[in-house]
Protein backbone atom coordinates (compact mmCIF):
# COMPACT_ATOMS: atom_id res chain seq x y z
CA UNK A 1 0.00 0.00 0.00
CA UNK A 2 1.56 3.27 -1.09
CA UNK A 3 1.34 6.25 1.20
CA UNK A 4 0.39 9.62 -0.19
CA UNK A 5 2.98 12.36 0.16
CA UNK A 6 2.03 15.22 2.45
CA UNK A 7 2.10 18.52 0.59
CA UNK A 8 3.04 20.64 3.59
CA UNK A 9 3.46 20.37 7.32
CA UNK A 10 0.19 22.16 8.06
CA UNK A 11 -1.66 19.09 6.80
CA UNK A 12 0.28 16.91 9.26
CA UNK A 13 0.57 19.14 12.33
CA UNK A 14 -1.61 21.81 13.80
CA UNK A 15 0.71 24.65 14.79
CA UNK A 16 -0.61 26.86 17.58
CA UNK A 17 1.38 29.85 18.78
CA UNK A 18 1.53 29.43 22.55
CA UNK A 19 4.20 29.78 25.17
CA UNK A 20 4.30 25.98 25.43
CA UNK A 21 4.87 25.52 21.70
CA UNK A 22 7.50 28.27 21.67
CA UNK A 23 9.48 26.63 24.47
CA UNK A 24 9.10 23.24 22.78
CA UNK A 25 10.52 24.77 19.62
CA UNK A 26 13.44 26.22 21.62
CA UNK A 27 14.16 22.86 23.25
CA UNK A 28 14.17 21.20 19.84
CA UNK A 29 16.43 23.89 18.38
CA UNK A 30 18.91 23.53 21.25
CA UNK A 31 18.77 19.76 20.84
CA UNK A 32 19.88 20.15 17.22
CA UNK A 33 22.80 22.29 18.45
CA UNK A 34 23.79 19.72 21.11
CA UNK A 35 23.69 16.93 18.54
CA UNK A 36 25.95 18.90 16.21
CA UNK A 37 28.39 19.61 19.05
CA UNK A 38 28.48 15.89 19.87
CA UNK A 39 29.35 15.13 16.25
CA UNK A 40 32.08 17.78 16.35
CA UNK A 41 33.55 16.19 19.49
CA UNK A 42 33.46 12.78 17.83
CA UNK A 43 35.14 14.12 14.70
CA UNK A 44 37.85 15.86 16.73
CA UNK A 45 38.51 12.59 18.54
CA UNK A 46 38.76 10.58 15.30
CA UNK A 47 40.98 13.11 13.54
CA UNK A 48 43.21 13.65 16.56
CA UNK A 49 43.50 9.98 17.40
CA UNK A 50 44.30 9.07 13.79
CA UNK A 51 47.03 11.69 13.58
CA UNK A 52 48.40 10.63 16.98
CA UNK A 53 48.61 6.98 15.97
CA UNK A 54 50.70 7.87 12.94
CA UNK A 55 53.00 10.18 14.90
CA UNK A 56 53.43 7.74 17.81
CA UNK A 57 54.43 4.81 15.62
CA UNK A 58 56.73 7.01 13.52
CA UNK A 59 58.58 8.03 16.68
CA UNK A 60 58.54 4.45 18.00
CA UNK A 61 60.29 3.18 14.87
CA UNK A 62 63.13 5.65 15.34
CA UNK A 63 63.85 4.62 18.98
CA UNK A 64 66.74 2.36 19.79
CA UNK A 65 65.99 -1.07 21.24
CA UNK A 66 62.53 -1.31 19.68
CA UNK A 67 61.88 -4.29 17.43
CA UNK A 68 60.96 -3.55 13.85
CA UNK A 69 57.23 -3.71 13.11
CA UNK A 70 55.85 -6.63 11.13
CA UNK A 71 53.64 -4.30 9.12
CA UNK A 72 55.29 -0.87 9.23
CA UNK A 73 52.60 0.82 7.09
CA UNK A 74 49.63 -0.43 9.17
CA UNK A 75 49.60 2.51 11.64
CA UNK A 76 49.62 4.94 8.72
CA UNK A 77 46.62 3.25 7.11
CA UNK A 78 44.73 3.09 10.40
CA UNK A 79 45.52 6.76 11.03
CA UNK A 80 44.35 7.75 7.56
CA UNK A 81 41.16 5.74 8.02
CA UNK A 82 40.41 7.45 11.35
CA UNK A 83 41.11 10.91 9.94
CA UNK A 84 38.89 10.18 6.92
CA UNK A 85 36.15 8.84 9.20
CA UNK A 86 36.27 12.04 11.25
CA UNK A 87 36.02 14.23 8.16
CA UNK A 88 33.20 12.12 6.69
CA UNK A 89 31.26 12.11 9.96
CA UNK A 90 31.56 15.87 10.14
CA UNK A 91 30.39 16.32 6.55
CA UNK A 92 27.34 14.11 7.09
CA UNK A 93 26.51 15.81 10.37
CA UNK A 94 26.71 19.23 8.70
CA UNK A 95 24.16 18.12 6.12
CA UNK A 96 21.84 16.81 8.85
CA UNK A 97 22.31 19.96 10.92
CA UNK A 98 21.41 22.25 8.02
CA UNK A 99 18.37 20.10 7.21
CA UNK A 100 17.17 20.22 10.83
CA UNK A 101 17.63 23.97 11.16
CA UNK A 102 15.88 24.66 7.86
CA UNK A 103 12.98 22.46 8.91
CA UNK A 104 12.62 24.27 12.23
CA UNK A 105 12.65 27.64 10.47
CA UNK A 106 10.21 26.55 7.75
CA UNK A 107 7.04 28.57 7.22
CA UNK A 108 4.66 26.58 9.46
CA UNK A 109 6.99 26.79 12.47
CA UNK A 110 8.32 30.32 12.01
CA UNK A 111 5.53 31.92 14.11
CA UNK A 112 6.41 29.81 17.16
CA UNK A 113 10.15 30.40 16.70
CA UNK A 114 10.01 33.86 18.19
CA UNK A 115 10.40 37.45 17.11
CA UNK A 116 13.16 36.90 14.56
CA UNK A 117 12.09 36.54 10.96
CA UNK A 118 15.28 34.75 9.92
CA UNK A 119 17.41 31.87 11.10
CA UNK A 120 19.51 32.33 14.20
CA UNK A 121 23.20 32.17 13.31
CA UNK A 122 25.55 30.24 15.54
CA UNK A 123 29.34 29.83 15.35
CA UNK A 124 28.95 26.06 15.11
CA UNK A 125 29.00 26.11 11.29
CA UNK A 126 32.25 28.08 11.18
CA UNK A 127 33.79 25.74 13.74
CA UNK A 128 32.74 22.70 11.71
CA UNK A 129 34.21 24.12 8.50
CA UNK A 130 37.50 25.01 10.24
CA UNK A 131 37.64 21.50 11.71
CA UNK A 132 37.01 19.96 8.28
CA UNK A 133 39.86 22.01 6.80
CA UNK A 134 42.12 20.99 9.69
CA UNK A 135 41.16 17.35 9.12
CA UNK A 136 41.92 17.63 5.42
CA UNK A 137 45.29 19.20 6.25
CA UNK A 138 46.08 16.35 8.67
CA UNK A 139 45.01 13.81 6.05
CA UNK A 140 47.28 15.45 3.47
CA UNK A 141 50.23 15.60 5.87
CA UNK A 142 49.91 11.90 6.70
CA UNK A 143 49.23 10.84 3.11
CA UNK A 144 52.00 12.82 1.43
CA UNK A 145 54.63 12.80 4.18
CA UNK A 146 58.19 12.31 2.99
CA UNK A 147 59.71 9.26 4.65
Amino acid sequence: MASQPVEDNQARFAVHVTAESHFSWLRTRLSVERTMMAWIRTSIACIGFGFTIVQFFDRLDSMQGVAEALRPQAPRYVGLALIAAGILALAISLIQYRWGVRYLWSAPYRPIAGAQAHEMRTPILALAVILMLTGLLAFGVVLFRVA
